[in-house]
């Protein structure tokens, strides 16, 4: 997954602070000038003078109930707003529990600042309270770390950290201040010296693309979530127009081609749409656009796509043959790259008619049915028709496990901004905490989390920040009363051993919901299903719908782990 760097906020010359500040102030003042106006967070003794200088500032500080929160918060906040993402802890545990969530970002190329507090110099090195490494302990999972240990260095530390966070391909930055750094007085300049790195078009590679698109006979167009990241939503939006060539998405880019769109066959992989997949095993060009050949998309992948050459666009060149030998590497910002293309190939109409009514015949069949047998709730038709219900402004923060499937299956998606899940980590816990992040970003849309009872209850206490700051997301809570994607995993490949995945002595959510000051009600009925989406989208403040559904649903299809993708298994 690649992308061009979204836009910062940042002035047009350097500046000066005009009088002798503290570290922290400096860092406070640093965030507003980057033009930062939410920031996800929790304190602590070593990050004290920094929420200190907090006081009577333009930032908006949100006080999650778990630093993981506000990890996962600031994550879905960037997606939600195209922005970087900010959050803060302090040292020790509060910057461990942050990891989880910077793992996530740096996953799935999300640009986020998490900044730590941390214990004096002086001590560092000796095991005093709460001191961590957290710079050692989060290499592998930040884009870059800064170690500030002068306050004169703070301002161009932050600078350098946004523009990292959000040039190429974006992902976490970690700035750490010692407690000592925060409290030294310092006259510092702002402005970083920010590098240009525009990259031009490689037109001899675009032509070279043109070339073997003319002379395919079934063109796919493989679409990551780099196109959202890389702003190219729009170009690719039009190059699929232009060209008549079929579509197919991964989970994280899902609505980049509105997925009600003709010539969009769905998600393709592990639980991807059977048009999808055998689309992909039957086609002769892959245009990856912004995607990395992940295994859960691949399937097995000496046998993905056997028939297909590649022509590969994007920012990051070490994806480029990485999993997969390439073709055509088109490297650069995926959104000129395209523009080129789509101009060349609009010259002459593509003679590619019966590949593109195949595909077109193939979805129609397969299409997904809701007409499943008997009184309980089908999740699949409910989530499809709470989307539809939502409309254009329906943003769904989802979890993960069965119904992260369902949702990315079934719900309609008009823009990528609209699906907003942990895709390669696979984290759960992060819906809560996410919907809270992407409503904050965009108060206007109609933000609904989407979780199992799993995943809620371990950031179940994010209801809290709900509550405290009139946050009015919604919530689709369906309890199966078990781990369900681990159920049927034990159920089909570990011959039925249901291990530790009982949930059946879960609390009434309802009940928990309102003692946290949160209006929730129960649906368990089929018939209820319409009056309940209308009642949680008219709601005024945060709503939880607690939905039960039959434990022994599973997702399909299904492709087995070590399989082709042509070999995938459907429910009765």
């Amino acid at each position: 997954m690649s992308a061009a760097a979204p836009a910062l906020k940042t002035a047009s010359a350097p500046a000066t602070v005009n009088d002798t500040a503290t570290g922290a102030r400096l860092l406070v003042s640093s965030l507003e000038r980057m033009g930062v106006e939410v920031v996800f967070g929790y304190p602590g003794g070593a990050i004290m003078p920094i929420y200190d200088a907090l006081t009577g500032t333009g930032l908006k500080h949100i006080l999650v109930r778990h630093e993981q929160g506000a990890a996962f918060a600031a994550d879905a906040y960037a997606r939600a707003s195209g922005k970087v993402g900010v959050c803060m802890a302090t040292s020790g545990p509060g910057a461990t529990n942050l990891i989880t969530g910077i793992a996530n970002a740096m996953m799935d190329s999300v640009p986020m600042v998490c900044i730590t507090g941390n214990v004096p110099q002086g001590v560092m090195g000796t095991d005093a309270f709460q001191e961590i490494d957290i710079l050692g302990v989060t290499l592998p999972i930040v884009k870059h770390s800064i170690l500030v240990r002068d306050a004169s260095e703070i301002p161009a530390a932050v600078e350098q950290a946004f523009h990292i966070a959000a040039s190429g391909r974006p992902g976490p930055v970690l700035v750490d201040l010692p407690k000592d750094v925060q409290f030294a007085t310092a006259t510092a300049p702002f402005g970083f010296n920010i590098p240009n790195e525009t990259a031009e078009v490689d037109h001899d590679a675009v032509a070279e693309a043109e070339r073997f698109i003319r002379a395919a006979q079934r063109p796919l167009i493989y679409i990551g979530g780099g196109v959202k990241i890389g702003r190219a939503t729009e170009a690719v939006r039009a190059f699929a127009e232009a060209t008549g060539i079929p579509t197919v998405s991964t989970l994280n880019a899902l609505g980049t081609i509105p997925t009600d769109a003709p010539g969009f066959l769905g998600m393709l992989g592990m639980h991807g749409t059977r048009a999808a997949n055998e689309a992909v095993q039957a086609s002769d060009l892959l245009i990856v656009l912004g995607a990395r050949f992940d295994d859960r998309a691949t399937g097995k992948l000496a046998e993905f796509a056997p028939h297909a050459r590649v022509v590969h666009f994007d920012i990051d060149a070490s994806e480029i043959g990485k999993l997969r030998e390439t073709h055509v590497a088109v490297r650069g910002e995926l959104k000129p790259g395209v523009e080129a293309l789509t101009v060349r190939l609009a010259a002459a109409p593509l003679a590619i008619d019966p590949w593109v009514i195949r595909c077109a015949t193939a979805a129609v069949h397969h299409a997904a049915r809701y007409d499943a047998p008997g009184e309980g709730v089908y999740a699949p038709a409910l989530l499809k028709q709470l989307s539809e219900a939502a409309g254009d402004r329906f943003v769904a923060a989802c979890d993960v496990g069965q119904h992260q499937m369902w949702a990315a299956q079934h719900c309609r998606f008009s823009k990528p901004e609209a699906h907003i899940t942990s895709g390669g980590l696979g984290a759960m816990g992060f819906g809560l905490p996410a919907g809270l992040g992407a409503k904050l970003a965009d108060p206007s849309a109609t933000v609904v989390t989407i979780a199992g009872d799993g995943g809620f209850m371990m950031n179940i206490q994010e209801l809290a920040t709900l509550k405290r700051y009139g946050v009015a997301l919604k919530i689709v809570l369906l309890d199966n009363a078990s781990l369900g994607l681990v159920r049927q995993w034990q159920e089909l490949f570990f011959e039925e051993n249901y291990s530790e995945v009982d949930l059946s002595d879960n609390p009434d959510f309802v009940k928990v919901a309102e003692a946290f000051g949160v209006e929730a009600f129960r649906i368990d009925r089929r018939d209820q299903v319409e009056a309940g989406i209308a009642r949680l989208l008219a709601a005024d403040g945060p709503c939880l719908a607690h939905v039960i559904i039959n434990p022994k649903e599973n997702v399909w299809p299904l492709v087995p782990p070590g399989k082709s993708n042509a070999e995938m298994m459907e429910g009765a």
